[in-house]
């Protein structure tokens, strides 16, 4: 398991985007990473908002790809994933359900209007207002 100055230097690559490693916390006995990532709504638009995304992940599913030098997702927290290189879409172009590196995902509204991604098989516990609240330290 990676420790915690790995995981501040390097950045996490999830959805052809790059995030920054924010803090560890503890939810219902287990480890979860919260790596963040802000970005403008649409360049497109006459006033284009900050979009404030979240990862929240279980520690020990991160993994460091050495050769590409970037942190990615593994269920077993061991095998390194293919990369896959697609286009990169808006974030409200984007499914809100999808698979990224061999996980299911789910993309839900969270507090003060941050979008947070959690894995669909752990969505039920972490996407709650109550556990945002906690996760998210807001």
């Amino acid at each position: 398991m990676l420790d915690q100055s790995d995981l501040e230097i390097n950045v996490l690559e999830f959805r052809q985007r790059s995030f920054q490693f924010e803090r560890f916390v503890e939810h219902e006995g287990r480890e979860y990473a919260v790596f963040a990532r802000t970005e403008t709504e649409s360049e497109s638009q006459f006033r284009p908002r900050l979009l404030h995304l979240r990862v929240i992940v279980p520690r020990a599913w991160v993994v460091y790809d050495e050769p590409n030098d970037v942190l990615l997702l593994a269920r077993d927290g061991a095998t390194v994933p293919l990369r896959v290189v697609e286009s990169v879409m808006e974030v409200g172009a984007d499914p809100s359900e999808f698979t990224e590196q061999g996980i299911d995902w789910r993309r839900a509204p969270g507090p003060n209007g941050l979008l947070v991604y959690a894995p669909e098989e752990l969505a039920s516990q972490l996407l709650g207002p109550t556990a945002l609240a906690q996760l998210l330290g807001t």
